[in-house]
């Protein structure tokens, strides 16, 4: 099914579609480590084996402290995608509500939502706990981002409004039947099994390849006469 814009609500994923980088991947400690850590992710963004069955593995096998997972806010910043701040700024000039929805861990995950200007009330992700030395104790169980069908669950109790959703993993894709379009982003990691799931794929590693598959002719001609976001247009990168 094609997209039908206007969308009133943009949802994004977070670890490689608005970062380059997988958080959690980011706090290993050592190369075999980060190798393991990665096969598990991708099983699980891939839909080989349920997300529950790999979330607290990941965690365990890292045991991060508190400081590190402090770090991963900043290490989003640095590896935002390019023209991801661009792009939320010009949607919330189109009065778009714009979320994070992710599966990741929620401070970092806050941090890096607010430099891109996303109110703290519109970030979802998953709490961590940890002892009084900063030592990893556990992750939020009950939180519905640390299971497949999380995400869609948590979308279709918002209240009604035209959703798009952005992003890269089968559990973004498990939301196509409650939005009224998902875009697969495989501008940091292309999984055909997720863009054939997709409403429309965008491939360009920059976030302004978005807004033309996304925002309608009225909407990008109000951009084009918006003295701040006129600019954007033309760093829009070409197919």
């Amino acid at each position: 099914m094609a997209l039908r814009p206007p969308f009133q609500r943009f949802v994004f994923d977070c670890d490689s579609t608005l970062s380059s980088v997988e958080g959690v991947e980011e706090l290993a400690t050592t190369d075999e480590l980060r190798a393991s850590i990665e096969a598990l992710t991708c099983e699980a963004m891939t839909g080989k084996v349920p997300l529950d069955e790999i979330y607290g593995r990941r965690l365990e096998l890292m045991a991060p402290r508190q400081r590190d997972v402090n770090r991963i806010g900043q290490r989003y910043i640095e590896t935002a995608v390019p023209g991801a701040r661009e792009v939320i700024s010009a949607l919330h000039a189109l009065d778009k509500e714009v979320r994070i929805v992710s599966g990741g861990l929620r401070l970092p995950v806050v941090t890096f939502g607010l430099w891109l200007g996303i109110r703290n009330e519109r970030i979802d992700a998953v709490q961590i706990s940890f002892d009084k030395h900063g030592r990893y104790q556990d992750f939020d169980r009950q939180s519905p981002l640390a299971r497949n069908g999380g995400k869609q669950e948590l979308v279709a109790a918002m209240p009604p409004m035209r959703t798009v959703l952005i992003g890269d993993g089968i559990t973004d894709a498990e939301t196509r039947e409650v939005v009224d379009g998902f875009v697969c982003f495989g501008g940091v990691i292309y999984r055909k099994e997720v863009a054939a799931l997709a409403d429309a794929v965008v491939d360009s590693a920059d976030l302004r390849a978005l807004l033309p598959a996304t925002l309608s002719e009225d909407e990008l001609a109000f951009l084009a006469r918006h003295p701040k976001h006129s600019a954007l247009l033309n760093q829009i990168p070409r197919s």
